[in-house]
């Protein structure tokens, strides 16, 4: 009697370990694989092809896994020194394979002529991609051009984002950077990103940025409609 109950704890505790040790369960078990399931519904389901070849580390996956999408931008904007408005196209964050870095593009025209912005901006996240909060630095090229003064140069900065909701849900960004940084050109720009999905491709965001220069300031509001490819 005391053997089979040996037995049967040593057994248990095995399982335990089994269950419970994630380096352990890349290997899937005879069972995992002999799924009391029809053929159709396997080959019609890549979760179960991938579970039955191995079974995978879900903690890894969502550590790695990006918590915030590639959007395509276009909105409209107010330009309160100029009191006019004008138009934003861009694109944000489209990921270089499976790093933490990540490109950034825009471009923004008021419809007076008078103001033009372009520019585009790599980052480099420094934590996990499906980190709730992330930080990354900020490298890049901008052209600003108003009714009395052009800037041009290197862009330097960071960016502090906070991430709501995965997938693109919800998510709040800061970034501050500096064209022309050093220099009497230099324009230091602040910007405020709010996020929110409507449906699961499209979202709507609205942005808050400060332009400051050594002879004035100017903010710029905006309203943008991502889309999520």
């Amino acid at each position: 009697m005391r053997g089979q109950l040996l037995a049967l704890c040593l057994g248990v505790g095995v399982n335990l370990v089994l269950m419970t040790a994630p380096g352990l369960c890349n290997t899937p078990s005879k069972g995992a694989q002999d799924l009391d399931l029809s053929p159709e519904v396997i080959k019609n389901s890549p979760v179960l092809q991938r579970w039955r070849r191995q079974v995978p580390n879900v903690l890894e996956d969502i550590k790695n896994d990006p918590s915030f999408p590639t959007r395509v931008r276009f909105g409209y904007f107010y330009f309160s020194s100029e009191q006019a408005f004008g138009v934003n196209v861009g694109v944000q964050d489209v990921f270089i394979g499976r790093t933490g870095l990540t490109v950034s593009g825009e471009y923004q025209a008021a419809f007076n002529g008078q103001r033009e912005v372009y520019g585009a901006d790599l980052h480099y996240y420094l934590r996990p991609l499906g980190s709730y909060i992330n930080i990354a630095p900020v490298v890049g090229y901008r052209h600003l051009e108003t009714k009395s003064d052009s800037t041009d140069g290197v862009n330097l900065g960071a960016k502090l984002l906070l991430v709501l909701s995965r997938g693109g849900a919800a998510d709040i960004s800061l970034t501050q950077s500096w064209v022309a940084p050093g220099t009497g050109e230099e324009v230091g720009f602040t910007t405020i990103s709010v996020g929110y999905a409507i449906t699961r491709n499209l979202r709507i965001s609205t942005d808050i940025q400060q332009q400051n220069t050594r002879q004035d300031k100017d903010t710029r509001l905006g309203m943008i409609l991502e889309w999520i490819p």
